[in-house]
């Protein structure tokens, strides 16, 4: 069947390894200093990994393939679980070195769509239904509703093909913006797709590269940059600008800029 699917660049690869605990299904290991991906049906072509390569060696495409077998992932992660460390003996003392996860996944990096269904099969591969969130009333403590509708948000995590991003209204805010705003859940963030970025902090490299790809692969509909008021936060804008460029797709643009004291600027 022809689908998307991940491709490594081995020249590109410099052996790393951080995309192997990037990869929930356990589908990528690094053989003879190269990462590769050891089966076809062992990859969504999510793209979860591609946050993680730092030489840009990883991207996904459209291609022949098998096509994604759950039940596999299931086998093949069962098959590669660590031992789990044996018990002290009585009268001995000792620590346990277990991990919290199994199989490579990386929980930070798991795709959830907070306003779909839940799915069956590996949790990698499930859209959470979390919208349920949304609908909770304020109580009396003043507490508000999340608008938050899926996860990751950092956009060094989110793969360009990522289902939350599909015909989306995505909002690109810098990191310091929902901590400055204190209404950035009601008046910024409810009814879009968030990402988050830093580009005084970040590697920005790739970030231009992967905005392109979202607006054409993803068909994104509008993005609203919410940027605060330094000067560094206007980076965020001239890779929203580079990214619409090279697309080719015209999008609409909005920008809302958050001074350093809470406050909204025009």
């Amino acid at each position: 069947m022809i689908r998307e699917i991940v491709m490594i660049d081995e020249d590109k690869c410099n052996g790393c390894g951080l995309c192997v605990p990037a990869c929930a299904e356990g589908a990528i290991k690094i053989i003879n200093g190269k990462a590769k991906l050891i089966s076809d049906n062992l990859c969504d072509g999510l793209g979860a990994c591609l946050g993680h390569c730092p030489q840009d060696a990883i991207h996904v495409e459209r291609r022949e393939a098998d096509e994604f077998d759950e039940e596999a992932v299931e086998q093949h992660l069962r098959k590669n679980e660590p031992a789990k460390p044996a018990m002290p003996a009585a009268g001995h003392h000792g620590h346990s070195h277990g991990h919290g996860h199994h199989g490579g996944g990386c929980p930070s990096a798991k795709i959830a769509d907070f306003t779909k269904p839940a799915g069956g099969g590996c949790p990698s591969a499930r859209l959470m239904n979390l919208d349920g969130a949304s609908a909770v009333k304020t109580d009396d403590s003043g507490q508000r509703p999340t608008e938050l509708r899926q996860w990751p948000v950092q956009l060094h995590l989110v793969p360009p093909t990522a289902p939350f991003l599909q015909g989306a209204d995505v909002l690109l805010a810098a990191d310091c913006a929902p901590f400055a705003y204190p209404e950035f859940h009601r008046d910024i963030l409810k009814g879009k797709a968030l990402l988050i970025a830093c580009p005084k902090l970040d590697d920005t490299a790739p970030y231009v590269a992967k905005l392109t790809a979202m607006i054409s692969q993803s068909q994104i509909r509008s993005l609203t940059i919410a940027h605060m008021e330094v000067p560094c936060c206007g980076g965020l804008l001239q890779m929203a600008r580079q990214a619409m460029a090279a697309s080719g797709r015209e999008i609409p643009i909005k920008t809302i800029c958050v001074g350093i004291r809470g406050n909204l600027i025009d």
